[in-house]
């Protein structure tokens, strides 16, 4: 594919703008986004439970949308709630809880993790990959849907915040799904509360098509502050390698994306061959196209090409969480972020509480020795782990409780786990879980990446210290079956544990929404694609996908005669 000239780039960015101008034209056509209901409950009241496809379905593939529905694929019901499992993996053998109650609720916030906001229309998607591999992340039917269900667990989260206030919010990295301006603008703007256009190039179907509308988003109650993660999505092609000037001109250029396999010829992303695909978004059902052996095509397929879809560096990136109408500004980077290229920070929650969130940038850089062909592992440089010891060492030291929040978990079982830890990091994970466990006022680590509800401890090498373990919680998709968030209640106990209850939320979704489809097409996918990484991982809590617990940490002396004095007291 020939590089975009600059004439072709004025072009088609001015085509672009007069399609964009006549929607905005348009204020008939702005809606007031309704996606959920504001009776939301979590699923300790109700959880969504897909309902098996009979046995004599035929097996489909999982572009065949339009006929889910007739075959028994994607139908679900609202089931009774799962309640909290109490879990004392970290306490002593002889803990004994039966007297223990609740005294005081010390914060509660809730995690949102790999949105994959996707612009269904950009030429420089890995859709043909997804589908002749089974790979979810490259291609499922839920993509044209990403910001409405944003959306609508935003609501979810507002409907939960009035009914039990919610101090902060965290998102744990992959809101963007390829690293592109207009994907992380939509993420921002519907948490804004913004106007939507979810469409790209020459925003087709803005009138007749109930995913392509524009609507406008009802954005994060003001009053609940939320901080950001980066993920391996949002600086990465789709998430696995660095930007090329090849990916770059793909991304702004009007020919669908022609590679090779790229996970299995050793040229990777020099290797050419096949059209990657793009959704056209004229289709009700969101129809691929351009997709299949170059040999296949007299003349490579196009899109109306769109300079708003170009490729966001790491720096710029973090530098567009600034342009944001809520609150924290930067919603936790600061200007250093941005000047050093780094994306980690800290912040204390709530001033009158000794609760510190450590937010670690683990995800592999651009410059890392590229030994399997992609880039989708956990890993810290000497840097990023220099800074993780620095603050550990300084929460500890003022006697802060703490959470790392990290896009990548850890502890992931090898061989053939490919979203494990990087072996070539400078810090073994070996090395790390040693060092974690120097800190007995560490009380989590928080994750996506998975697209699991696992729930993992990490207990004390030291039989005579349990307050040395600690537990590491991960928040499934939003993207992906079974599309939940989490909240998180941190409580003093009586006799000065802690006590984390961690709650899975299905966001709420009015029937007919593109929400509600959203939800439908996920749960077909999951039972359409038969991915060995998600049905022999018990992590996933199949069949409904949710986790809930209570999660009991012992404290250190010190910390224990320090904590009673906080908390607002359960009467």
């Amino acid at each position: 594919m020939a590089r975009l000239s600059r004439r072709t780039f004025i072009k088609t960015g001015l085509a672009g703008g007069a399609a964009l101008a006549g929607i905005t034209a348009r204020p008939d056509k702005w809606l007031n986004s309704a996606e959920a209901s504001v009776d939301a409950q979590t699923t300790l009241v109700q959880t969504v439970m897909p309902v098996p496809a009979p046995v004599t379905s035929p097996k489909l593939r999982p572009t065949a949308s339009p006929k889910f529905a007739q075959f028994g694929y994607g139908v679900w019901k609202s089931s009774a709630g799962i309640g909290y499992e109490k879990r004392l993996d970290l306490m002593p053998v002889s803990y004994a809880d039966a007297a223990v109650t609740q005294s005081a609720k010390l914060v509660r916030f809730f995690t949102i993790s790999d949105i994959h906001i996707t612009d269904k229309e950009s030429p420089a998607q890995a859709i043909y990959l997804g589908l002749k591999d089974g790979i979810n992340s490259a291609y499922s039917p839920v993509m044209p849907f990403t910001t409405h269900v944003l959306n609508a667990a935003v609501q979810t989260i507002n409907a939960l915040h009035k009914k039990s206030p919610i101090d902060f919010g965290i998102a744990l990295g992959d809101a963007c799904n390829s690293s592109q301006y207009n994907e992380l603008r939509w993420y921002v703007d519907v948490l804004d509360g913004k106007a939507i256009i979810p469409s790209s190039g020459a925003h087709v179907g803005a009138d007749t098509l109930d995913y392509q509308k524009p609507y406008r988003a009802a954005g994060l109650d003001k009053a609940i502050p939320w901080y950001q993660t980066l993920g391996n999505h949002d600086h990465f092609w789709m998430g696995t390698a660095p930007l090329t000037d090849y990916l770059r001109a793909a991304y702004i250029g009007e020919e669908i994306l022609n590679l090779g396999d790229v996970f299995a010829d050793p040229r990777g992303l020099d290797s050419r061959g096949f059209y990657m695909g793009a959704i056209d978004g004229r289709t009700p059902y969101g129809d691929v196209i351009g997709l299949g052996p170059v040999t296949a095509y007299a003349a490579p397929p196009k899109v109306a090409a769109d300079p708003a879809r170009r490729s966001l560096s790491r720096q710029e990136w973090i530098d567009e969480f600034f342009h944001t109408s809520s609150h924290p500004v930067g919603h936790g980077f600061n200007r250093a972020n941005v000047e050093a290229d780094f994306a980690c920070y800290s912040f204390a929650p709530k001033s009158n509480l000794p609760i510190k969130v450590i937010v670690l940038d683990d995800t592999q850089r651009e410059d890392d020795a590229n030994t399997e062909g992609y880039k989708w592992h956990g890993a810290v440089d000497q840097k990023r782990y220099e800074w993780l010891v620095d603050e550990l060492d300084q929460g500890q030291a003022q006697g802060q409780l703490m959470i790392i929040a990290a896009h990548i978990p850890i502890g992931v079982e090898k061989p053939g786990a490919f979203m494990s830890w990087w072996d070539h990091a400078y810090i073994s994970e070996k090395a790390l879980f040693a060092k974690l466990h120097e800190y007995p006022n560490l009380l989590m680590w928080i994750a996506g990446h998975r697209h699991f509800n696992t729930v993992t401890a990490f207990k004390s090498p030291d039989a005579d210290r349990p307050e040395l373990g600690f537990w590491q919680v991960e928040t499934a998709s939003l993207r992906d079956f079974p599309q939940q968030f989490r909240t998180f209640e941190i409580v003093r106990n009586s006799d000065n544990t802690i006590s984390i209850f961690t709650t899975n939320v299905d966001y709420s979704a009015k029937e007919g929404s593109p929400a509600a489809k959203s939800r439908s097409y996920a749960i077909a996918a999951n039972q359409l694609v038969s991915n060995p990484a998600i049905s022999s991982n018990p992590g996933l809590m199949l069949p409904t996908g949710a986790y809930n617990a209570e999660l009991v940490k012992q404290l250190s002396p010190e910390m224990q005669a320090k904590i009673q004095n906080y908390g607002a007291l359960i009467r």
